[in-house]
């Protein structure tokens, strides 16, 4: 469905199947897509060298990203564009929030119904 939306590129990355896949291998071990944190993070800092958005905002938890949003967040004395996060909450909890100690980011929380709105409904399993 993303694919067809002329405002997104789809970057997709090669999933890394556990040894043993998917017979053998350890109790709630998963294929892990590799990469694609690294590749986010590019693309996040060079839009942002490049002026191709006024605000960004990072949908994740993963800490490797926060050195990008450091980056951008250095980028903001001279004009840059404004970084900000997002995640998810839950009635009565909060998930964890990506943070920097040198900015105050705006953080977006997104509860069920925001999620209702968002989600991609799309089965992306083989058919076996």
């Amino acid at each position: 469905m993303w694919q067809v939306d002329p405002r997104v590129e789809v970057i997709a990355r090669t999933l890394r199947y556990p040894a043993g896949w998917p017979d053998s291998c350890q109790i709630g071990e998963k294929p892990q897509e590799k990469g694609i944190d690294v590749a986010l993070a590019i693309d996040f800092v060079r839009l942002a060298m490049e002026r191709r958005y006024d605000v960004g905002i990072l949908m994740s938890t993963d800490t490797d990203l926060k050195p990008a949003l450091e980056m951008v967040c250095s980028m903001r004395s001279d004009g840059g564009p404004r970084p900000e996060v997002a995640a998810w909450s839950g009635t009565g909890v909060r998930n964890p929030r990506l943070a920097i100690s040198e900015a105050n980011l705006w953080c977006h929380w997104l509860d069920e119904e925001s999620h209702k709105q968002v989600r991609d409904p799309t089965n992306y399993t083989l058919e076996q």
